[in-house]
């Protein structure tokens, strides 16, 4: 077992054997790839039983960023809903335990497709890979179709002005994280901030919603869906826009994911995508465009800090994955300044 300079084994083992009712260590401590912010181990005792831990990133972290508590909290929130998400077991907020926060879920066995090889080779029929299209559109009206308020996320952010509040938080990330000048990225704030659309009723956003933020179970369906640390309340649209933007086909240009799962044969195009949700919500989608540059400029800016993070050396020794995410960053910009033309 190499050792890793985000885990505290000693500690940890120690918290486990009192905090977690059946732990047995020694214990195992492996990182589960995928993430781009905070960081996920899976966590195997003596006995066979596992679990995912859940911490922030190594290093300086901004101050709105990787809120533990938080994204407990809406697990937790969201556990006897209709949204698959993974049981929580516990929360840690004694730094003294592993130097930051975390918390632990039980482990979520299964596939999670982020590539077009992973895709074939899970789910060799194109039937079930539609079918398992539909139902990532399918779990996101359900997401969308919980009362925040009914669930005890009343008060997870402001209900109004989604847009407005996503597009100056994001541009202070952009200032804070950037590790160069983009002139395309402020080019395209001022544009969506003059235009923005009129919101419906407030529901809970997931914020980073695509297919490789689930865990699948062996014949398709959807087990969990992770990676909640962008969550809030506002505008369920940007949700939509921000599957549609990963949501890749074959031949695209800009692809956010490297070898996107969903180029797979057999998974529905983006117009499909599109009316299934519209379908299924009741919601319009005359302005999806609107959503799909806003989830581009957001994501460059995320991936900038990503970036800014992997430079500083954040990610520990093995993380020559995320060098490439500076050229990312201007694609996106691009598809951004892209989307948001086509609303003429």
């Amino acid at each position: 077992m190499a050792a890793d300079e985000a885990i505290d084994r000693p500690r940890l083992e120690e918290w486990f054997a009192t905090q977690i009712d059946g732990a047995q260590p020694p214990l195992s401590f492996d990182r589960i790839s995928g993430g781009r912010s905070n960081l996920t181990y899976g966590v195997t005792d003596s006995g066979g039983r596992r679990w995912a831990l859940r911490r922030p990133p190594l290093g300086k972290r901004l101050a709105s960023a990787h809120d533990m508590a938080r994204e407990h909290r809406i697990l937790a929130a969201l556990g006897p809903t209709d949204v698959p998400v993974p049981p929580v077991v516990a929360l840690c907020e004694d730094e003294s335990v592993n130097g930051v926060p975390f918390y632990v879920m039980e482990f979520v066995d299964g596939p999670i497709l982020r590539t077009r090889q992973e895709a074939e080779a899970a789910f060799a029929d194109e039937e079930d890979r539609r079918a398992i299209g539909e139902r990532v559109v399918d779990t996101l009206v359900e997401i969308h179709a919980v009362d925040p308020e009914q669930v005890g996320l009343g008060e997870l952010g402001k209900k109004e002005d989604y847009v407005a509040r996503q597009l100056h938080r994001w541009q202070g990330q952009w200032e804070k994280s950037k590790t160069r000048e983009v002139p395309l990225v402020d080019d395209v704030h001022d544009r969506l901030a003059r235009r923005i659309p009129e919101q419906g009723p407030a529901t809970i956003v997931h914020g980073d919603y695509r297919l490789d933020n689930m865990i699948l179970s062996p014949d398709g369906e959807i087990a969990a869906v992770v990676d909640w640390e962008l969550c809030t309340l506002g505008d369920p649209l940007a949700d939509v826009g921000m599957l549609l933007m990963y949501w890749s086909e074959p031949g695209d240009e800009l692809m956010p994911l490297f070898d996107p799962p969903t180029t797979a044969a057999g998974f529905p195009n983006r117009d499909r995508v599109s009316s299934r949700y519209a379908e299924r919500s009741g919601r319009d989608l005359g302005e999806i465009d609107y959503y799909v540059a806003l989830a581009c400029w957001k994501l460059a800016i995320i991936l900038e800090g990503v970036f800014s993070r992997y430079a500083a050396g954040q990610y520990g020794k093995d993380a020559g994955a995320y060098e490439q995410f500076g050229e990312v960053v201007e694609r996106l910009a691009e598809g951004a300044d892209e989307a948001e033309r086509r609303l003429g």
